[in-house]
């Protein structure tokens, strides 16, 4: 898979309007809702508005979704898609708004668990003359397909960088199951002790990973231990993924 050009933004997030700002853009778009899930073969609807002032056409595409090591979500082509999508093109007066189907088909012997794709929304002018602006906004399909599921997230290795009086621990994570995991957050990710004794507990910035990925998970400690200790992680909890987890040896 090669990543494809995003040229605005892949993912839209929603800023906070303040009164008096900034006057109105001449080119944004809103897809709502931004995330859909399906389970199995199905279909659902996005309602795609033009929240700009000038008239858009807005193409629909497809493309496959992925997140690189830190989290970040990128396009990226894909040979077979389970989606499909309707109407292709969208002709949006200012503060107008159109509904784009999107319908899942689930091969035959697929592996159950998620599949995650994008439906890709990109903005340009009814004609061609001027500066054209373009947007595109992508909208992530988590198909579930039926069957059991496995879920399996190991850690693989932890390094500390040092800056100042802060630590950063590098917990890499492989996600050996078949649904997308959210990791971090609410959850302790990681326990620090010595002899025996646990000295501190630790969360990181909540991130999903993907089926059969890796990812980075990042803790920030600012806390007084230092010297070597050892490192797992906690024991399973309610809501939280179980981490298999060897005894890190590492040194604050």
């Amino acid at each position: 898979m090669r990543p494809l050009a995003v040229t605005a933004a892949l993912v839209a997030l929603a800023a906070p309007a303040f009164a008096g700002a900034a006057a109105p853009s001449p080119v944004a778009l809103i897809a709502s809702p931004s995330h859909l899930s399906l389970k199995g073969s199905g279909r659902a609807s996005v309602t795609v508005t033009n929240s700009g002032t000038r008239l858009v056409v807005v193409d629909v595409n497809r493309a496959g979704f992925v997140l690189d090591l830190r989290g970040r979500p990128r396009a990226v082509s894909r040979r077979t898609s389970w989606l499909g999508v309707g109407p292709k093109h969208l002709t949006l007066a200012p503060g107008g708004a159109a509904a784009v189907t999107v319908a899942a088909h689930v091969p035959r012997r697929a592996e159950p668990g998620d599949h995650s794709e994008l439906v890709l929304l990109t903005s340009r002018p009814p004609t061609q003359r001027g500066l054209p602006v373009r947007l595109r906004l992508g909208v992530v399909v988590v198909v579930r397909a039926p069957g059991k599921v496995v879920r399996r997230v190991s850690a693989v290795s932890l390094q500390v960088r040092r800056t100042g009086k802060t630590r950063v621990l590098g917990l890499l994570l492989a996600n050996g199951g078949t649904v997308t995991e959210s990791v971090g957050g609410p959850c302790t990710v990681l326990w620090l002790h010595r002899r025996g004794r646990i000295l501190a507990r630790l969360r990181a910035v909540e991130r999903r990973i993907l089926p059969h990925t890796r990812g980075l998970v990042e803790i920030v400690y600012r806390g007084r231990l230092r010297g070597q200790l050892q490192a797992t992680s906690p024991p399973p909890t309610p809501g939280c993924p179980r981490i298999r987890s060897p005894r890190f040896v590492t040194r604050l």
